[in-house]
Protein backbone atom coordinates (compact mmCIF):
# COMPACT_ATOMS: atom_id res chain seq x y z
CA UNK A 1 0.00 0.00 0.00
CA UNK A 2 1.22 3.48 -0.86
CA UNK A 3 -0.04 5.76 1.91
CA UNK A 4 -1.50 9.17 1.09
CA UNK A 5 -1.38 11.49 4.05
CA UNK A 6 -3.05 14.87 3.92
CA UNK A 7 -3.93 17.42 6.59
CA UNK A 8 -7.44 17.39 7.99
CA UNK A 9 -10.05 19.75 9.33
CA UNK A 10 -10.89 22.67 7.08
CA UNK A 11 -14.40 23.27 8.37
CA UNK A 12 -16.23 22.66 11.61
CA UNK A 13 -20.01 22.92 11.99
CA UNK A 14 -22.04 22.64 15.17
CA UNK A 15 -25.75 21.87 15.24
CA UNK A 16 -27.58 22.10 18.55
CA UNK A 17 -31.04 21.35 19.84
CA UNK A 18 -32.86 23.30 22.51
CA UNK A 19 -35.31 20.47 23.18
CA UNK A 20 -34.94 17.99 26.00
CA UNK A 21 -38.35 16.76 27.09
CA UNK A 22 -41.77 18.08 26.09
CA UNK A 23 -42.83 20.84 28.47
CA UNK A 24 -39.37 21.35 29.97
CA UNK A 25 -38.00 24.80 30.35
CA UNK A 26 -35.25 25.66 27.89
CA UNK A 27 -32.06 24.04 29.21
CA UNK A 28 -28.66 25.64 29.53
CA UNK A 29 -27.33 25.82 25.98
CA UNK A 30 -23.97 24.54 27.19
CA UNK A 31 -25.56 21.14 27.75
CA UNK A 32 -27.86 21.02 24.71
CA UNK A 33 -27.29 17.98 22.47
CA UNK A 34 -25.06 18.96 19.59
CA UNK A 35 -23.61 17.29 16.52
CA UNK A 36 -20.18 18.48 15.50
CA UNK A 37 -18.96 18.01 11.91
CA UNK A 38 -15.34 18.43 10.80
CA UNK A 39 -14.19 17.86 7.23
CA UNK A 40 -11.31 15.45 6.64
CA UNK A 41 -9.10 14.81 3.61
CA UNK A 42 -9.43 11.22 2.40
CA UNK A 43 -6.73 11.20 -0.26
CA UNK A 44 -9.13 9.95 -2.95
CA UNK A 45 -11.77 11.43 -5.24
CA UNK A 46 -13.72 8.16 -5.55
CA UNK A 47 -17.31 7.85 -4.36
CA UNK A 48 -17.08 6.46 -0.83
CA UNK A 49 -20.03 4.28 0.11
CA UNK A 50 -19.30 2.48 3.39
CA UNK A 51 -17.51 3.11 6.67
CA UNK A 52 -16.44 0.77 9.50
CA UNK A 53 -15.01 2.36 12.67
CA UNK A 54 -13.14 -0.05 14.97
CA UNK A 55 -12.06 2.41 17.66
CA UNK A 56 -11.89 6.19 17.93
CA UNK A 57 -8.54 5.92 16.13
CA UNK A 58 -8.93 3.02 13.67
CA UNK A 59 -11.49 3.38 10.89
CA UNK A 60 -11.82 1.96 7.37
CA UNK A 61 -13.88 3.21 4.39
CA UNK A 62 -14.58 1.80 0.94
CA UNK A 63 -16.04 2.89 -2.37
CA UNK A 64 -16.02 2.82 -6.13
CA UNK A 65 -13.04 2.38 -8.45
CA UNK A 66 -11.83 -0.48 -6.21
CA UNK A 67 -10.98 2.12 -3.56
CA UNK A 68 -10.49 1.68 0.16
CA UNK A 69 -8.87 3.83 2.83
CA UNK A 70 -7.76 3.45 6.42
CA UNK A 71 -6.92 5.82 9.24
CA UNK A 72 -5.01 4.95 12.40
CA UNK A 73 -5.31 8.34 14.06
CA UNK A 74 -9.01 9.15 14.01
CA UNK A 75 -8.88 10.59 10.52
CA UNK A 76 -6.10 13.10 11.02
CA UNK A 77 -4.40 11.23 8.18
CA UNK A 78 -5.81 8.69 5.74
CA UNK A 79 -4.08 6.01 3.67
CA UNK A 80 -6.05 5.56 0.43
CA UNK A 81 -5.37 2.86 -2.14
CA UNK A 82 -6.88 0.94 -5.07
CA UNK A 83 -6.92 -2.86 -5.02
CA UNK A 84 -4.66 -4.14 -7.82
CA UNK A 85 -6.45 -6.23 -10.41
CA UNK A 86 -9.89 -5.16 -9.19
CA UNK A 87 -10.22 -1.89 -11.09
CA UNK A 88 -13.82 -0.96 -11.70
CA UNK A 89 -15.26 -2.87 -8.75
CA UNK A 90 -17.57 -0.99 -6.44
CA UNK A 91 -16.71 -1.77 -2.82
CA UNK A 92 -20.08 -0.94 -1.31
CA UNK A 93 -19.37 -2.43 2.11
CA UNK A 94 -16.41 -2.79 4.46
CA UNK A 95 -16.24 -4.61 7.79
CA UNK A 96 -13.14 -4.03 9.91
CA UNK A 97 -11.98 -5.58 13.18
CA UNK A 98 -8.64 -3.91 13.88
CA UNK A 99 -5.90 -2.02 12.08
CA UNK A 100 -4.96 -5.10 10.06
CA UNK A 101 -8.10 -7.21 9.58
CA UNK A 102 -10.96 -6.18 7.30
CA UNK A 103 -13.35 -7.49 4.65
CA UNK A 104 -14.41 -5.72 1.45
CA UNK A 105 -17.58 -6.59 -0.48
CA UNK A 106 -18.16 -5.48 -4.05
CA UNK A 107 -21.61 -5.17 -5.60
CA UNK A 108 -22.63 -5.93 -9.15
CA UNK A 109 -24.41 -8.53 -11.22
CA UNK A 110 -22.91 -12.02 -11.25
CA UNK A 111 -19.13 -12.19 -10.85
CA UNK A 112 -18.89 -8.47 -10.07
CA UNK A 113 -20.15 -9.39 -6.57
CA UNK A 114 -17.13 -10.50 -4.56
CA UNK A 115 -15.72 -10.72 -1.03
CA UNK A 116 -12.08 -10.03 -0.09
CA UNK A 117 -10.18 -10.19 3.20
CA UNK A 118 -6.93 -8.63 4.41
CA UNK A 119 -4.93 -9.56 7.50
CA UNK A 120 -2.04 -7.17 6.93
CA UNK A 121 -3.68 -3.76 6.88
CA UNK A 122 -4.44 -3.83 3.18
CA UNK A 123 -0.97 -4.67 1.94
CA UNK A 124 -2.53 -7.76 0.34
CA UNK A 125 -6.07 -9.05 -0.17
CA UNK A 126 -7.41 -12.59 -0.60
CA UNK A 127 -10.37 -13.11 -2.91
CA UNK A 128 -12.68 -15.34 -0.87
CA UNK A 129 -15.89 -15.42 -2.87
CA UNK A 130 -17.12 -14.64 -6.38
CA UNK A 131 -20.82 -14.92 -7.18
CA UNK A 132 -21.30 -17.41 -10.00
CA UNK A 133 -25.07 -17.19 -10.33
CA UNK A 134 -25.83 -14.72 -13.16
CA UNK A 135 -28.62 -13.08 -11.14
CA UNK A 136 -26.67 -12.71 -7.90
CA UNK A 137 -26.11 -9.18 -6.57
CA UNK A 138 -24.58 -8.65 -3.12
CA UNK A 139 -25.90 -5.71 -1.10
CA UNK A 140 -24.38 -5.69 2.38
CA UNK A 141 -22.56 -7.74 5.02
CA UNK A 142 -21.99 -7.85 8.78
CA UNK A 143 -20.19 -10.06 11.29
CA UNK A 144 -20.53 -11.37 14.83
CA UNK A 145 -16.77 -11.94 14.98
CA UNK A 146 -13.84 -11.92 12.55
CA UNK A 147 -14.67 -15.55 11.77
CA UNK A 148 -18.46 -15.57 11.68
CA UNK A 149 -20.57 -13.42 9.40
CA UNK A 150 -23.40 -12.98 6.91
CA UNK A 151 -23.80 -11.42 3.49
CA UNK A 152 -27.16 -10.45 1.97
CA UNK A 153 -28.08 -10.02 -1.68
CA UNK A 154 -31.03 -9.73 -4.03
CA UNK A 155 -33.35 -12.73 -4.20
CA UNK A 156 -32.31 -15.72 -6.31
CA UNK A 157 -34.48 -18.76 -7.05
CA UNK A 158 -37.41 -17.32 -5.10
CA UNK A 159 -35.67 -16.99 -1.71
CA UNK A 160 -33.50 -14.30 -0.09
CA UNK A 161 -29.84 -14.66 -1.07
CA UNK A 162 -27.86 -15.07 2.14
CA UNK A 163 -24.28 -16.31 2.53
CA UNK A 164 -22.66 -17.33 5.79
CA UNK A 165 -19.17 -18.17 6.97
CA UNK A 166 -17.86 -19.63 10.22
CA UNK A 167 -14.18 -19.86 9.29
CA UNK A 168 -13.17 -16.29 8.59
CA UNK A 169 -14.34 -16.40 5.01
CA UNK A 170 -12.23 -19.36 3.93
CA UNK A 171 -15.57 -20.79 2.85
CA UNK A 172 -18.85 -19.07 2.08
CA UNK A 173 -22.08 -21.00 1.56
CA UNK A 174 -25.71 -20.07 0.91
CA UNK A 175 -28.06 -20.31 3.85
CA UNK A 176 -30.29 -23.37 3.39
CA UNK A 177 -33.54 -22.38 1.69
CA UNK A 178 -35.45 -24.53 4.21
CA UNK A 179 -34.82 -21.89 6.88
CA UNK A 180 -35.78 -18.92 4.71
CA UNK A 181 -39.13 -17.31 3.92
CA UNK A 182 -40.20 -16.98 0.31
CA UNK A 183 -38.93 -13.80 -1.32
CA UNK A 184 -41.24 -11.30 -2.90
CA UNK A 185 -40.84 -10.90 -6.64
CA UNK A 186 -37.74 -8.76 -7.21
CA UNK A 187 -37.09 -8.34 -3.47
CA UNK A 188 -33.58 -7.51 -2.37
CA UNK A 189 -31.54 -4.82 -0.75
CA UNK A 190 -30.29 -1.44 -1.85
CA UNK A 191 -26.49 -1.61 -1.82
CA UNK A 192 -26.22 1.94 -0.57
CA UNK A 193 -24.31 1.99 2.70
CA UNK A 194 -23.64 -1.56 3.85
CA UNK A 195 -26.31 -1.25 6.55
CA UNK A 196 -29.24 -3.17 5.09
CA UNK A 197 -27.91 -6.09 7.20
CA UNK A 198 -26.76 -5.85 10.81
CA UNK A 199 -25.77 -8.43 13.41
CA UNK A 200 -26.54 -8.35 17.12
CA UNK A 201 -25.91 -10.26 20.31
CA UNK A 202 -26.41 -14.02 20.72
CA UNK A 203 -26.73 -14.88 17.05
CA UNK A 204 -29.28 -12.23 16.16
CA UNK A 205 -29.31 -10.41 12.83
CA UNK A 206 -31.70 -8.25 10.81
CA UNK A 207 -32.13 -7.53 7.10
CA UNK A 208 -34.03 -4.53 5.71
CA UNK A 209 -35.47 -5.26 2.26
CA UNK A 210 -36.73 -3.24 -0.65
CA UNK A 211 -37.59 -3.44 -4.36
CA UNK A 212 -40.52 -5.77 -3.69
CA UNK A 213 -44.20 -4.93 -3.58
CA UNK A 214 -43.78 -4.38 0.18
CA UNK A 215 -40.78 -3.54 2.35
CA UNK A 216 -39.97 -6.15 5.00
CA UNK A 217 -37.58 -6.89 7.87
CA UNK A 218 -36.08 -10.38 8.11
CA UNK A 219 -34.63 -11.52 11.42
CA UNK A 220 -32.77 -14.50 12.85
CA UNK A 221 -31.87 -15.64 16.37
CA UNK A 222 -29.64 -18.58 15.44
CA UNK A 223 -26.80 -17.08 13.41
CA UNK A 224 -28.78 -17.16 10.20
CA UNK A 225 -30.01 -20.74 10.15
CA UNK A 226 -33.71 -19.82 10.32
CA UNK A 227 -35.47 -16.55 9.60
CA UNK A 228 -38.81 -14.88 10.28
CA UNK A 229 -40.26 -11.88 8.47
CA UNK A 230 -42.44 -8.89 9.37
CA UNK A 231 -43.82 -6.25 7.01
CA UNK A 232 -42.50 -2.72 7.35
CA UNK A 233 -44.95 0.21 7.20
CA UNK A 234 -42.97 2.21 4.63
CA UNK A 235 -43.32 2.88 0.92
CA UNK A 236 -42.86 -0.21 -1.27
CA UNK A 237 -42.30 -0.86 -4.97
CA UNK A 238 -39.61 -1.78 -7.46
CA UNK A 239 -37.44 1.22 -6.57
CA UNK A 240 -38.63 1.78 -3.01
CA UNK A 241 -38.40 0.25 0.45
CA UNK A 242 -35.87 0.07 3.25
CA UNK A 243 -32.17 0.76 2.78
CA UNK A 244 -30.77 0.71 6.30
CA UNK A 245 -31.52 -0.71 9.76
CA UNK A 246 -30.08 -0.34 13.27
CA UNK A 247 -31.08 -2.30 16.40
CA UNK A 248 -29.62 -1.56 19.86
CA UNK A 249 -29.01 -4.29 22.49
CA UNK A 250 -32.05 -3.03 24.44
CA UNK A 251 -34.31 -3.79 21.47
CA UNK A 252 -34.86 -0.24 20.38
CA UNK A 253 -34.15 0.35 16.73
CA UNK A 254 -34.76 2.26 13.56
CA UNK A 255 -35.08 1.45 9.87
CA UNK A 256 -35.19 3.94 7.03
CA UNK A 257 -35.41 4.11 3.25
CA UNK A 258 -37.67 5.79 0.74
CA UNK A 259 -38.06 6.12 -3.00
CA UNK A 260 -34.63 5.52 -4.52
CA UNK A 261 -33.69 7.82 -7.37
CA UNK A 262 -36.14 10.58 -6.45
CA UNK A 263 -34.41 13.18 -4.30
CA UNK A 264 -37.40 15.52 -4.04
CA UNK A 265 -40.26 13.29 -2.97
CA UNK A 266 -41.20 12.95 0.69
CA UNK A 267 -42.51 9.59 1.89
CA UNK A 268 -43.14 7.74 5.13
CA UNK A 269 -39.61 6.35 5.30
CA UNK A 270 -38.77 6.15 9.02
CA UNK A 271 -39.97 3.33 11.28
CA UNK A 272 -39.14 2.51 14.90
CA UNK A 273 -39.14 -0.62 17.04
CA UNK A 274 -38.96 -1.16 20.79
CA UNK A 275 -39.02 -4.98 20.77
CA UNK A 276 -36.01 -5.95 18.70
CA UNK A 277 -37.77 -5.74 15.36
CA UNK A 278 -40.80 -7.92 16.16
CA UNK A 279 -43.06 -4.95 15.43
CA UNK A 280 -42.62 -1.54 13.82
CA UNK A 281 -44.37 1.83 14.01
CA UNK A 282 -44.01 5.09 12.13
CA UNK A 283 -41.18 7.35 13.18
CA UNK A 284 -40.87 11.10 12.80
CA UNK A 285 -40.68 12.87 9.46
CA UNK A 286 -37.19 13.77 8.31
CA UNK A 287 -36.22 17.37 7.74
CA UNK A 288 -34.78 16.45 4.32
CA UNK A 289 -36.61 15.16 1.27
CA UNK A 290 -35.56 12.13 -0.72
CA UNK A 291 -34.43 8.69 0.43
CA UNK A 292 -32.08 7.71 3.22
CA UNK A 293 -29.01 5.68 2.23
CA UNK A 294 -27.37 5.02 5.61
CA UNK A 295 -27.96 5.42 9.33
CA UNK A 296 -26.35 5.15 12.74
CA UNK A 297 -27.86 4.74 16.21
CA UNK A 298 -25.97 5.75 19.33
CA UNK A 299 -28.22 5.53 22.38
CA UNK A 300 -31.03 7.99 21.66
CA UNK A 301 -28.99 9.76 18.98
CA UNK A 302 -29.89 8.69 15.45
CA UNK A 303 -28.22 9.98 12.29
CA UNK A 304 -29.61 9.54 8.77
CA UNK A 305 -27.77 10.38 5.55
CA UNK A 306 -28.76 10.50 1.91
CA UNK A 307 -28.52 12.47 -1.32
CA UNK A 308 -30.14 15.54 0.27
CA UNK A 309 -27.91 15.67 3.31
CA UNK A 310 -27.62 14.59 6.93
CA UNK A 311 -30.37 14.66 9.57
CA UNK A 312 -30.07 13.79 13.22
CA UNK A 313 -32.44 13.00 16.06
CA UNK A 314 -31.82 13.22 19.81
CA UNK A 315 -34.89 11.12 20.68
CA UNK A 316 -34.30 7.93 18.72
CA UNK A 317 -36.06 9.00 15.53
CA UNK A 318 -39.23 10.66 16.82
CA UNK A 319 -38.14 14.14 15.72
CA UNK A 320 -35.42 15.23 13.29
CA UNK A 321 -33.41 18.27 12.35
CA UNK A 322 -31.01 19.03 9.52
CA UNK A 323 -27.27 19.27 10.08
CA UNK A 324 -25.87 19.34 6.53
CA UNK A 325 -27.18 19.45 2.96
CA UNK A 326 -24.27 17.73 1.18
CA UNK A 327 -24.71 14.20 -0.16
CA UNK A 328 -23.63 11.29 2.06
CA UNK A 329 -23.96 7.54 1.58
CA UNK A 330 -22.98 6.01 4.92
CA UNK A 331 -22.44 6.92 8.56
CA UNK A 332 -21.15 5.02 11.62
CA UNK A 333 -19.81 5.70 15.13
CA UNK A 334 -17.28 4.06 17.41
CA UNK A 335 -18.24 6.34 20.34
CA UNK A 336 -20.05 9.64 20.90
CA UNK A 337 -16.77 11.43 20.21
CA UNK A 338 -15.95 9.59 16.99
CA UNK A 339 -18.23 9.01 14.02
CA UNK A 340 -17.72 9.35 10.30
CA UNK A 341 -19.92 9.99 7.28
CA UNK A 342 -18.75 9.41 3.70
CA UNK A 343 -19.94 10.31 0.23
CA UNK A 344 -19.06 11.31 -3.33
CA UNK A 345 -15.75 12.85 -4.36
CA UNK A 346 -13.90 11.14 -1.53
CA UNK A 347 -15.98 13.03 1.04
CA UNK A 348 -15.27 12.18 4.69
CA UNK A 349 -16.47 14.13 7.70
CA UNK A 350 -15.87 13.32 11.34
CA UNK A 351 -18.81 13.59 13.73
CA UNK A 352 -19.06 14.09 17.48
CA UNK A 353 -22.05 14.12 19.78
CA UNK A 354 -21.90 16.32 22.88
CA UNK A 355 -24.23 17.51 25.60
CA UNK A 356 -26.29 14.35 26.03
CA UNK A 357 -28.68 14.46 29.02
Amino acid sequence: MLPIRLPVPILVLLVTSSACQPGDAAPDTATDPSLGISVQSSGTSALLQAVSPVTDDVVWVSGHQATYARSLDGGTTWEADVMPGAEGLQFRDVAAFDDRTAYLMSSGTGDLSRIYRTDDGGESWRLQYTAMHPEAFLDCMDFWSPDRGLVYGDEVDGVPFLLHTEDGGDSWARVDAAGLPDALDGEGGFAASGTCLITGEDGRAWVATGAGSRARVLSTEDYGTTWRVVEAPVVGGTSSGLTTIQIAPNGRGIALGGVIGNDTIRSDNVILTTDGGDSWADGGALAMAGPVYGSALLGDIAVAVGPRGMNWSFDGGTSWQASDTLTYWAVAFSSPQAGWAVGPGGRIVKLSVDGLH
